[in-house]
Formats: structure tokens, C-alpha cells, sequence
């Protein structure tokens, strides 16, 4: 079951890097920005520990969140997040309002399953290549799915699964298969490592040295 994340959110007036930086230092709150649906976009605040807690769990980066105005309660998607270049601080976070009838864009995250004991690393030494962590998807709010699910079982090795290869849930579509076959991307693949390929060869060589005598 999938977790509910609402944030609560504060008016913000004062505007320019001087007042952000009051905010961040003084209050411990980071600027932020509701946007999106052809309304008005409202400049907000939020607690900036309250966001790092919640940027602990994978899901909050695909989930549909509630931003809480002093009681006025908005559905968004988390769209862009700013982080210090060497600092541990988030500097501003930008949320895009969703409607329950529109079609949303969001990135999702892959989820490997059986890797330990798919036949292709467990039997053969495979390793699996995340060549894609995440997989940019089109739904309805409603069916937005937190993660998208890859069985590594029946993936032999040497084989990459591509982006036509997923098996996504109803109402899930992926853009980029919409355009060519130079679009559908790898998303991961089971080989062996070079290392253990050069092994092999030469226990091959070995092994034909062996039978010549």
C-alpha cells in the first residue's frame, strides 16, 4: 500500500536570494513554487527537514502529493528539487498541481525481482546491468504506479531487456514508444563480468591444449 505524503505549506511574499536565504537560515524553510492546471502559480515555503525526512523514501519522487496551504489542500507531483552544490541542503523545490482527469508525466523507479535467483546469475554467474533506474511514464493520477517491476527469471544471460520489454500496469503507457526503435532504450541486461569472460576463454584454450595431446 502505497504511503500518503502530505506537506504543509506557508505563504511566501518576500521574493530574490536575500529573502531565501532568511528563510533557509532563519527559519529552517526552503522556497518553493505551485504550478501547473492554468492556474496562478503560488510561491510557497515549506519546513526543509520535514522535506528531507520525506525524500528518504524512493516513492515520494512518484507519488501524488498533498501540499496543505493553511487548510487549502492541493494535489502535486514533485517536478524539480535543488540541492547545494556541496552542502547537505535542498535550496528550492518546484511542485506541479495534477488534475484526477489529466494525464501526468512522471519518472518511475525500476525494481529488480528474482536477481539472487534468476538461472542467469545464479547458475551461469550472470551479473544484472541497471543501464536505467528509472522509466519515464504517462497516466492518470489514479494509476500511477510507485515503482515498475522487472522478473529477472526467465532473462537468460548475454539477453537486455528494452523499454517494450516491461510489462506495465493498466492505464500505464511509456512515451518514448511512441517514436522509433532508436527510442526504446535497454533498461538492463545479465552478462558476465570482462573478467570472468577472459577466465573462460582461457579455460577453453586450456582445455582444446589438453585434448591436442
Amino acid at each position: 500500500m502505497s504511503q500518503e505524503f502530505v506537506i504543509e505549506a506557508f505563504p511566501r511574499d518576500d521574493q530574490g536570494r536575500g529573502a531565501s536565504r532568511r528563510l533557509r537560515r532563519e527559519e529552517k524553510k526552503i522556497p518553493a513554487i505551485i504550478y501547473g492546471e492554468g492556474k496562478e502559480a503560488v510561491s510557497i515555503s515549506i519546513w526543509e527537514n520535514e522535506l528531507k525526512k520525506a525524500l528518504e523514501n524512493e516513492s515520494f519522487f512518484s507519488q501524488i502529493l498533498t501540499i496543505d496551504l493553511e487548510g487549502k489542500k492541493e494535489s502535486v507531483i514533485l517536478k524539480d528539487l535543488q540541492r547545494h552544490a556541496y552542502k547537505l541542503r535542498l535550496i528550492h523545490a518546484d511542485f506541479l498541481r495534477v488534475d484526477k482527469d489529466h494525464e501526468i508525466v512522471v519518472q518511475v523507479p525500476v525494481h529488480l525481482v528474482n536477481e539472487d535467483t534468476a538461472p542467469a546469475i545464479k547458475t551461469f554467474g550472470g551479473v544484472a546491468f541497471r543501464l536505467l533506474t528509472e522509466v519515464e511514464v504517462a497516466c492518470l493520477p489514479k494509476d500511477l504506479p510507485e515503482f515498475i517491476e522487472i522478473d529477472l527469471t526467465d532473462v537468460e544471460l548475454d539477453q537486455v531487456v528494452h523499454l517494450s520489454d516491461l510489462k506495465l500496469p493498466e492505464g500505464v503507457r511509456i512515451p518514448a514508444l511512441q517514436h522509433d526503435s532508436e527510442h526504446d532504450q535497454a533498461v538492463v541486461s545479465i552478462n558476465k563480468p570482462k573478467g570472468a569472460k577472459a577466465d573462460n576463454a582461457e579455460d577453453a584454450e586450456e582445455a582444446e591444449e589438453g585434448g591436442e595431446e
